[in-house]
């Protein structure tokens, strides 16, 4: 096999602290803990849009329920013209389908509309992991509907598992062509349930919480109970990955293969009085993103530990390419960050200096921000974020990380806050989207 395979986990809802390897004192995650030490993390900002087309979302899916534009290119055919094979295997959340015409996982999503990939078995959004319903195709022949026999995250691995063991069992020829899969799955999304091994592991009495989770009775009960389901599905979810590692290595394959971990956004869980999404605090927009793999192909683990990248959404489809060796093409707005990982190449000349985050329209989500904002995180640790025409927060990350202390409008750092919006105007220009900034 001249490239190697690549498989992506992607979560939803999953923000970067809640993992043991990252410190939570609440949560056992072993397996995501394996990947993280031969792998690496770098950081990552918000988000399905951008991951499949690297594309900004101001230029794609510009928010919740919107589709992907007909006739838009993804990873999928990039790696098509590659000589890959492509599966795609969970949530999708790409259709454009709205909730109040009826349950999400029953709408049908036309074949044209799958993203390319050569199987496709999934589902528009759900919001009850019990009581999943898919349908899709594998190559030429069609699936119909049907009801998800079990946990979703569980069962979805299954298929995944089926699809690495079918290329085990199949002829030379077969085996001799990599392949690119993608596990999708709804946890630790609300609403919060795990098997009930999962939930009965973690007591909303006991949980530790953030600094920053105001003592407000509402809000701290709310955050506990929600976080001890939470935990749970994340201690699901990493009981999976680990039958994924299992899978790869019975087949003979794991040293052939990357496996990236993310999530699409994380979850507020009552920091600064807020719950679920759609904001820039680091609850919401840092998530874990993993480049990993046992003994992949052309590097050794010498790439391991957390890199300084200023890795955004839009960098994921690039940095897949680059780790399997294959260009971006020209219409991916992101950078290729592989080199972090293979320790074979140059820093790339357009690695960004910042992470360019945005929220491009409202949501009707309530509990957290719903208003279309933009932002910048520096390398050096500075976010400066602002509304139409108004400067709204400036944290020091590397003093505040649980940004405790908004000095935007703080005069002793009118300076810094000035450099922050020049850059962020170069950052809307250069990405070809249109927002009005405050004038200072």
């Amino acid at each position: 096999m001249d490239r190697p395979n690549v498989i992506w986990i992607v979560t939803d809802q999953l923000r970067a602290v809640a993992l043991s390897c990252n410190g939570d004192p609440n949560v056992n995650t072993p397996n995501i803990d394996m990947l993280a030490a031969v792998g690496g993390f770098p950081l990552c900002c918000p988000f399905r849009g951008s991951m499949l087309t690297g594309m900004y979302p101001h230029k794609c899916v510009v928010g919740h329920e919107y589709p992907l534009p007909a006739g838009q290119k993804t990873l999928a055919h990039v790696f098509n013209d590659a000589g890959y094979d492509t599966a795609y295997f969970g949530k999708w959340h790409l259709d454009g389908f709205h909730e109040r015409e009826g349950r999400a996982t029953m709408h049908h999503i036309d074949k044209e509309r799958r993203g390319g990939f050569h199987t496709w078995i999934g589902y528009e959004n759900n919001n009850s992991q019990w009581d999943t319903w898919v349908h899709g195709h594998r190559g030429d022949a069609n699936i119909d509907l049907y009801r998800l026999p079990g946990y979703e995250t569980d069962v979805l691995t299954d298929m995944l598992i089926e699809h690495i063991d079918e290329r085990a069992e199949a002829g030379a020829l077969e085996r001799s062509k990599p392949f690119f899969a993608v596990l999708s799955v709804q946890p630790p999304h609300d609403p919060y349930i795990a098997p009930p091994e999962y939930m009965a592991r973690h007591n909303p009495a006991t949980i530790t919480m953030r600094p920053n989770v105001p003592a407000i009775p509402g809000i701290i009960e709310t955050a506990r109970r929600d976080l001890a389901g939470a935990y749970g599905m994340i201690e699901n979810i990493d009981a999976n990955v680990g039958r994924v590692i299992s899978a790869l290595r019975r087949a003979g394959i794991d040293k052939e293969t990357h496996i990236i971990f993310f999530s699409d956004h994380g979850d507020m869980h009552g920091s600064h009085g807020m719950f679920r999404k759609t904001n820039p605090y680091e609850e919401s927009i840092r998530i874990p993103f993993i480049v990993s793999g046992e003994s992949p192909m052309r590097y050794d683990n010498h790439g391991a530990g957390n890199v300084p990248g200023m890795m955004n959404h839009v960098d994921i489809a690039p940095t897949t390419l680059g780790l399997c060796g294959i260009a971006k093409p020209a219409w991916m707005q992101g950078c290729d960050m592989s080199h972090y990982r293979l320790r074979e190449n140059a820093a790339s000349p357009d690695e960004p200096d910042s992470a360019f985050i945005q929220s491009v329209t409202a949501t009707g989500h309530g509990h957290s921000i719903d208003k279309p904002w933009r932002g910048v995180i520096t390398r050096d640790g500075w976010k400066y974020v602002c509304f139409e025409g108004l400067s709204w927060l400036l944290f020091d990350l590397t003093i505040d990380p649980y940004e405790q202390m908004n000095i935007a409008h703080n005069k002793a750092y009118e300076k810094r806050r000035k450099e922050l919006l020049a850059r962020l105007e170069r950052w809307i220009r250069e990405t070809g989207d249109s927002f009005t900034l405050p004038k200072e």
